[in-house]
C-alpha cells in the first residue's frame, strides 16, 4: 500500500534541489505533512486543489516511516496518514505530473489503486 503527496511544481522543485522538505505551508502550520490514501486522492485534490494544475503526485511507501508517521482522524472521522518528520526525496517511491481537466477535476494516474 503506498499514501499520496499532492506537491505544487514548486515544492517538487524545491524537493529535488534540497532533498528534503518539511512540507506545504498547510503542513507547516499543521505540525504535519498531510499525506492520503489511494481511496482518498481524489477527495483530496477536489477539496484542496480544485481549478489548480502544475500539481505532482508523489507516491510513498508509508512503512520507510514508522512511528514519524500517525493515522489521525479528519475529514469526516475518517483516518488520514501524517507524517512528523521531513519528507526526503528518497523517501519518494515514485512521482508522475496530476493534471487538471477542463472540469478542474484531476485525473488519478492509473498507478494509484484504490
Amino acid at each position: 500500500m503506498l499514501i499520496f503527496k499532492i506537491l505544487t511544481a514548486g515544492q517538487w522543485s524545491a524537493l529535488n534541489i534540497d532533498g528534503s522538505t518539511a512540507g506545504a505551508p498547510v503542513d507547516l502550520a499543521d505540525g504535519f505533512i498531510h499525506f492520503s490514501t489511494a481511496g482518498q486522492l481524489a477527495a483530496t485534490a477536489a477539496k484542496h486543489f480544485a481549478w489548480q494544475g502544475d500539481l505532482v503526485l508523489a507516491a510513498v511507501d508509508p512503512a520507510r516511516f514508522g512511528d514519524a508517521l500517525k493515522w489521525e482522524p479528519a475529514r469526516g472521522g475518517e483516518l488520514f496518514p501524517h507524517l512528523y518528520a521531513t519528507l526526503g526525496l528518497d523517501d519518494i517511491s515514485w512521482a508522475c505530473p496530476l493534471p487538471v481537466g477542463p472540469d478542474g477535476v484531476h485525473s488519478i494516474p492509473p498507478e494509484v489503486s484504490a
